[in-house]
C-alpha cells in the first residue's frame, strides 16, 4: 500500500495500492474505499478486502520422449514468496532436470524484491542467477535500482571453416548494476501530470568468459569478456485502464496505456576495442473505438570507427478488440506483430535470430534454423462462456503463430512459413481451491528437427501474449531476439 495512516487522503494512491495488491498472483480481487467515521467530519478509515485464490499450481506436459512436472506455489506459507519448481524426464536417454526459482516480493514493505534460480538441463548444463532490484513499481516511485549475477556453465556443438564439428564448453560471469531516478515534469494533480515523468538511469555490466571456445571454432572471438557503461534518459507517461474477461476469466486486469520516449548512449569495451552506443525507443498505447492498439519501436546500434556494427530494429504492436458477442458467448480477438531486422551483424551463428519458443513460437525447435531478419505473428482468440455447469466455467480459446527468417539470403517471405496451431481451454470455478486450470496442445505441420505433423501438450497459456508496459527502467541494448 502507498497510503499511511494520518496521510492525507488521494484517491491516485488508493488507485495504484489497489493495482499493485491486484498483481500478485495469489489476489483475484480488491476494494479499497474510505469509511466515514462517526462524528469525525475530518478523517475517514480505509476499508480493505482482499480475496485470494489457491495459490498452488500443478501444470505439467507429456510427449513421447519426455514429459515434465511442474509444481508453483504463489504464497509459501502465506509471505508472497513464489517458489516454483520444474522436473523434466527424458526417456530418450534416462535423464532428468530440473528448474527451481525463489521469488521474495516487497522485503519489509520496501518494495525490494529478490530471486535466487538454479537450472540444470538435460545435457547437463547449469546456470544460476540472483537478483536484487527496485523497480520504478509506479508512477509515484522516485528512486529504483538493482543487481543482478548470472553463472553459466553449458557445452555448445560449433563448427570450424571446415564444417568439422566439435563440443565447446562455456563459462560466463556476469554482473549488472543500474540505479534510475524518477522527476515529475508538470505541475498539478491530475492523474496525468502525476504520471508523466521524467526518467534517468545509468547502468554497467561486467561479463567475464572463465572458459571460452578455442579459436578455430570462434575466430571472431564473439564470445568474449567485455564490459558495458549505458544511461538512459526519457520522457514516460503510463495510466491504467480496468477491464474483465481478457487473461482471467470475470477478474479486473489492469491494461496499462501511455507513451515513451527515450534515448540510451553508452560505450562497450571488448577485445581491447571501445565502441560507442545509441540507441532510442518510441512507445504508444491507448484504448480506441476499435479496441486497445499499443506500438513500440526500438532502434539501437554501436559504432566503430564511424560505422553502424550489430544494428537493430524492432518493430512490436499489440492489440485486441472490445469484447463482443455470439449468442450468450463472448469473444476477443487478439492480434500481436513482432519485426526484428538486423544490419552489419557480426559473421558468428552466435549472432543470429531463431524461432526457438520463448522468441519465436511456442514448442518450437528450430536449431538449425537462424537469419538476420524475423518477422512473426501470434493470433489468439479468446472465448467466455457465462453459463456454468456444476460451477464450472469452460473458456475454451485458439492460438495461431507463424514466424519467417531470411535464412541470410535477403529474402524473407519467400521463404518457408514455420508455424503452430494451438487448441485449448480455460477452466474457472471460483468454488474450488483451484480456482482455473489450463489444458492445451499444439500441432506443427513441419518442425526442422522433430519431422512434420507433430502434436505436443501445454506448449502455451493463453496468458503468453503480453502486454508492453510504459515505464523506463534499467539501460539495456535493444534485444536482438
Amino acid at each position: 500500500m502507498l497510503f499511511k495512516k494520518n496521510q492525507e487522503l488521494d484517491s491516485l494512491l488508493i488507485k495504484e495500492s489497489e493495482r499493485l495488491i491486484r498483481s500478485q498472483r495469489y489476489v483475484r480481487s480488491v476494494v479499497i474505499k474510505p469509511v466515514p467515521i462517526e462524528n469525525n467530519k475530518d478523517s475517514v478509515d480505509i476499508s480493505i478486502r482482499v480475496l485470494d485464490t489457491w495459490s498452488l499450481i500443478p501444470t505439467g506436459a507429456f510427449s513421447s520422449s519426455k514429459a515434465n512436472l511442474e509444481l508453483t506455489e504463489r504464497n509459501f506459507f502465506g509471505l508472497g514468496h513464489e517458489v516454483n519448481f520444474d522436473y523434466i524426464r527424458s526417456f530418450a536417454n534416462n535423464t532428468f532436470a530440473y528448474d527451481s526459482r525463489y521469488f521474495i516480493r516487497n522485503i519489509k514493505n520496501s518494495f525490494v524484491n529478490a530471486t535466487v534460480s538454479s537450472r540444470t538441463d538435460l545435457e547437463n548444463n547449469t546456470f544460476k542467477t540472483a537478483r536484487l532490484d527496485r523497480p520504478f513499481y509506479s508512477t509515484l516511485t522516485h528512486w529504483a535500482g538493482g543487481f543482478y549475477y548470472d553463472y553459466r556453465n553449458f557445452n555448445e556443438i560449433l563448427s570450424d571453416i571446415n564444417n568439422q564439428t566439435s563440443t565447446q564448453n562455456f563459462k560466463i560471469k556476469t554482473y549488472e548494476f543500474w540505479t534510475g531516478h524518477s522527476t515529475k515534469i508538470f505541475a498539478g494533480n491530475s492523474d496525468f501530470s502525476r504520471a508523466t515523468n521524467l526518467i534517468t538511469s545509468i547502468g554497467y555490466t561486467n561479463t567475464t568468459f572463465l572458459k571460452q571456445p578455442e579459436l578455430q571454432y570462434d575466430p571472431i572471438r564473439f564470445s568474449n569478456s567485455s564490459k558495458l557503461v549505458l544511461a538512459t534518459i526519457g520522457i514516460s507517461s503510463q495510466q491504467f485502464y480496468q477491464d474483465k474477461y481478457l487473461f482471467r476469466f470475470g477478474v479486473i486486469e489492469d491494461i496499462p496505456y501511455g507513451k515513451v520516449f527515450s534515448f540510451t548512449g553508452g560505450f562497450e569495451n571488448k577485445k581491447n576495442v571501445n565502441r560507442a552506443y545509441f540507441g532510442g525507443r518510441f512507445s504508444y498505447g491507448d484504448y480506441l473505438d476499435f479496441g486497445y492498439i499499443s506500438a513500440n519501436i526500438e532502434y539501437g546500434s554501436f559504432f566503430n570507427n564511424g560505422k553502424t556494427e550489430q544494428t537493430t530494429i524492432k518493430i512490436e504492436t499489440n492489440y485486441f478488440t472490445n469484447l463482443f458477442s455470439i449468442g450468450n458467448w463472448k469473444f476477443r480477438q487478439f492480434v500481436k506483430p513482432v519485426l526484428v531486422l538486423g544490419n552489419n551483424r557480426l559473421n558468428t551463428t552466435k549472432d543470429r535470430l531463431n524461432l526457438i519458443d520463448v522468441n519465436g513460437i511456442p514448442g518450437f525447435n528450430s536449431s538449425p534454423l537462424v537469419g538476420t531478419r524475423k518477422f512473426l505473428t501470434t493470433f489468439q482468440t479468446q472465448s467466455y462462456n457465462p453459463k456454468n455447469w456444476y460451477g464450472f466455467n469452460l473458456s475454451p480459446f485458439m492460438n495461431f503463430t507463424l514466424g519467417f527468417l531470411d535464412n541470410g539470403n535477403n529474402k524473407f517471405f519467400n521463404n518457408k512459413m514455420y508455424s503452430q496451431i494451438g487448441l485449448g481451454v480455460l477452466i474457472n470455478n471460483n468454488y474450488l481451491v483451484f480456482n482455473s486450470f489450463q489444458f492445451s496442445f499444439s500441432y506443427y505441420p513441419s518442425l526442422p528437427i522433430d519431422g512434420s505433423n507433430i502434436i505436443k501438450t501445454n506448449t502455451f497459456q493463453n496468458s503468453d501474449i503480453n502486454l508492453n508496459n510504459f515505464q523506463i527502467g534499467q539501460p539495456y541494448v535493444v534485444p536482438y531476439q
